[in-house]
């Protein structure tokens, strides 16, 4: 059997020291050896989010901690904006909506950053504002939001808190939580936490909390309260993913190895920049501008003169190389080419050598080698800077 090449905005690959390390024998998740665990292991996540918080362990996929976010600091019939640019911004919609919130929704074309100038405007005649819910990294569309710019203006314009979504980028983009302002920061450990699913990653800032203590939404599983006062002892209120705590603690070793979380960002910055130029080697459209391009997930337009569905069909079957497809109206328009977490510019360089291997089954127009030698060059000049 060949191994697949998973080249997904997740899963993603999971390296084998992490592997390894959730292997190890299981424990009780009341004793001392967990307590152990689990305070060295939020430790050392907390440079990754960029802050002196608490971060909370759920054992959920993002979008459990995601209502969760909500849950806890607003009530039924409260005014909240949610600045959707994809389908997981329209996520915080539905969620929001569920919970009877009044939502007011800033909608972007798919393939555009929210600016901070848009938030002002959208902001301004509104008043009473408890919440801004924002997409960091729109996993649909390949798009970065300008958080650090978007947070300010909410702080300028209103009261209200500023809960963001980094479910498809914590750990590969650059989060500076406490310095930017942000009040609620989720992620999830499938995408570039390098882990598989089933544990989510919460952190509340100071003021966050005072609204959620004095919030009424009735939360159990997802109340983060308990997770507080749980967190204080060393533990989580129900049983915690252990094995998936394991292999968070490896991967927070990892990046400590590979010399610090600024020097992951660069990779990932690097592995975005060696993609898309690859892919305007080859004249292949790309969804999103330079300015706003997600350094974990690439969105790529399907290549002129080709069914999509077959192309990505051949690329696994011939070639086992799996990309994912778009999303709502952009299935079958456009793929999603996932370069996060366990993902290097060597494995950049042999993706992009597998699409053009398919390309020519398919008699696209191109120039071979074109994309190779264009990610290369890119790989080349960063070295040596």
């Amino acid at each position: 059997m060949y191994e697949n090449i998973l080249r997904h905005p997740g899963p993603t690959p999971i390296p084998k020291k992490v592997q390894l390390a959730m292997s190890q024998d299981i424990f009780s998740h009341r004793s001392n050896e967990f307590v152990e665990l689990y305070r060295e292991t939020t430790e050392l996540v907390k440079p990754i989010f960029g802050t002196k918080q608490e971060i909370l362990l759920l054992p959920s996929g993002g979008t459990a901690a995601l209502e969760a976010a909500a849950v806890n600091t607003v009530s039924a019939g409260e005014d909240v904006v949610v600045i959707t640019i994809g389908a997981f911004g329209d996520y915080f919609v539905s969620i929001c909506e569920k919970y009877g919130f009044n939502v007011h929704k800033l909608e972007q074309e798919w393939g555009q950053a929210c600016t901070a100038e848009e938030l002002q405007q959208f902001l301004q005649p509104l008043t009473n504002i408890k919440a801004v819910f924002v997409t960091y990294n729109e996993t649909s569309t390949g798009i970065l939001n300008p958080i650090a710019e978007l947070a300010q203006v909410v702080r300028n314009e209103t009261n209200a808190l500023l809960i963001v979504d980094g479910v498809s980028c914590i750990g590969g983009a650059p989060a500076e939580m406490d310095k930017w302002g942000v009040d609620i920061l989720v992620t999830g450990s499938q995408k570039a936490m390098m882990l598989p699913p089933g544990l989510s990653l919460v952190s509340v800032s100071d003021r966050a909390w005072k609204v959620i203590e004095e919030n009424k939404a009735p939360s159990y599983y997802l109340n983060l309260q308990s997770y507080r006062s749980w967190a204080e002892k060393g533990m989580t209120p129900n049983t915690p993913t252990i094995t998936l705590i394991y292999g968070l603690n490896a991967v927070c070793k990892l990046i400590e190895e590979e010399g610090g979380f600024a020097k992951t960002v660069a990779r990932h910055e690097l592995m975005k920049d060696m993609v898309r130029s690859a892919m305007k080697a080859l004249n292949i459209g790309l969804l999103t501008d330079d300015e706003h391009a997600s350094p974990t997930i690439t969105a790529i337009i399907a290549p002129e003169g080709i069914a999509l569905g077959d192309f990505l069909s051949h690329l696994k079957q011939q070639y086992h190389l799996d990309f994912a497809g778009g999303l709502g109206h952009l299935q079958g328009k456009m793929f999603r080419f996932g370069h996060m977490g366990y993902c290097f510019p060597s494995d950049v360089l042999q993706a992009v050598s597998l699409m053009e291997a398919a390309l020519q089954d398919f008699s696209y127009d191109f120039e071979p080698g074109a994309g190779v030698l264009a990610a290369h060059k890119v790989f080349l000049a960063a070295q040596s800077k």
